[in-house]
């Protein structure tokens, strides 16, 4: 193989990576992911595609070496190769908001416009809550919370959340946040606490770009592990 050969095998190998994240719908299977493991039932439910498709899906992410698996009885379990692909995740999204003008449109419309924070915001956010100025609720499903969560957040998913709104304090305010600036879960539940009275805001920060500002996340110690699989390796988050 000649310099020439060798510099194109190398951008083609690199190419095997944005190949994989060419489609809009492995990007949200990959963000999922950034959540924590998941079967691949649960991803296609989640992704709003069939379980054939979701499999195709994951299997190119899998060929980019993006993703890993591990089966446990009849489910395959599909996470992430390692936290850097969280971490791409975030880069390519943001660079997609700062760079299109459709995707600012769309956010906007969605009611989902994220803002930007600095680790001075973050910072002082986290620092509310551990003194009990503020109420941050985290709204994704509890499965997600146990992988990894916002300092001081308390889990409250959004399907429980109507049930058990009193549990939440009324004379200040609360804060939820769900998987990042795409998803709506957020937008939902402050809706919903506005409804019912409550002083309520959205942040737009999820686990990955608290983790992506340099900030450390909770991560429940023992992992849970899944009832009568295999054991497997946990991986924090920091």
């Amino acid at each position: 193989m000649d310099t020439r050969q060798h510099k194109n095998y190398l951008y083609e190998q690199v190419a095997r990576i944005g190949k994989a994240l060419s489609s809009s719908k492995r990007l949200e299977l990959l963000e999922l992911l950034t959540q924590g493991e998941k079967p691949v039932e649960t991803l296609a439910q989640q992704a709003a595609i069939d379980l054939r498709l979701c499999s195709a899906h994951l299997r190119a992410l899998r060929e980019a070496r993006l993703v890993q698996t591990q089966r446990a009885g009849k489910h395959v379990f599909y996470r992430l190769a390692s936290d850097e692909v969280a971490l791409l995740w975030v880069t390519l999204r943001d660079s997609a908001e700062r760079h299109l003008l459709e995707l600012q449109l769309a956010m906007q419309q969605l009611g989902s416009h994220s803002t930007s924070l600095t680790r001075e915001d973050r910072m002082s956010l986290m620092h509310r809550a551990q003194r009990g100025e503020i109420t941050v609720i985290d709204v994704r499903p509890a499965t997600e919370y146990s992988c990894a969560h916002l300092p001081f957040a308390r889990s409250l998913p959004l399907s429980e959340l109507r049930l058990r709104i009193d549990e939440l304090p009324r004379d200040q305010t609360v804060v939820a946040y769900c998987r990042g600036p795409f998803c709506v879960m957020s937008d939902q539940a402050v809706e919903l606490l506005r409804e019912h009275g409550f002083m309520a805001e959205k942040l737009s920060d999820g686990i990955n770009e608290w983790r992506a500002a340099g900030l450390a996340l909770e991560v429940p110690s023992p992992a849970p592990t899944r009832p009568n699989h295999a054991r497997t390796s946990s991986r924090r988050m920091s």
